[in-house]
């Protein structure tokens, strides 16, 4: 008995074929843009009713390598992930780490103390505590309402 194994006619978009073309589409630009940074650090940002957390993970990473700035209510985390410095004697066969400089940006909310952040750095997590505060109320001020004059 002959099997008859039925198959779509246009079968790019199945699972195998669609990831076939992303790695074949990704080895087609290798080192095209080599000399750019594709590190990018995943953050987790929280909060809760006191702080705003923001938590980076830079592994490979010590504090020097990061710096952190408030400029116009934009929180922004700079670094650099380095090389290794040596690669002599060292065949690669694959590179899949991402290296390079990176920077992040986040606009932070009108009702948050910027002089009291604080940043620490361990274990290649750095973790950004940003407390929170009570917006300032609008201050009232009464204008007195004179007498009409006729002139």
């Amino acid at each position: 008995m002959t099997k008859i194994i039925s198959r779509p006619k246009n079968t790019f978009f199945g699972p195998r074929q669609f990831g076939q073309f992303f790695t074949d589409f990704n080895r087609d630009f290798e080192g095209v843009f080599a000399n750019t940074s594709s590190y990018v650090p995943r953050v987790n940002i929280s909060s809760d009713e006191h702080n705003i957390y923001i938590h980076a993970e830079l592994p490979g990473m010590t504090k020097e390598d990061v710096k952190i700035t408030v400029t116009d209510g934009t929180l922004s985390i700079r670094g650099e992930k380095k090389r290794e410095a040596s690669t002599e004697g060292k065949q690669y066969y694959r590179i899949e780490r991402s290296y390079g400089e990176f920077v992040r940006q986040f606009t932070l909310p009108d009702n948050i103390n910027e002089e009291a952040m604080k940043a620490s750095f361990e274990n290649g997590v750095l973790e950004i505590t940003i407390p929170k505060q009570e917006p300032e109320k609008p201050k009232e001020r009464e204008i007195p309402i004179g007498g009409a004059q006729l002139n």
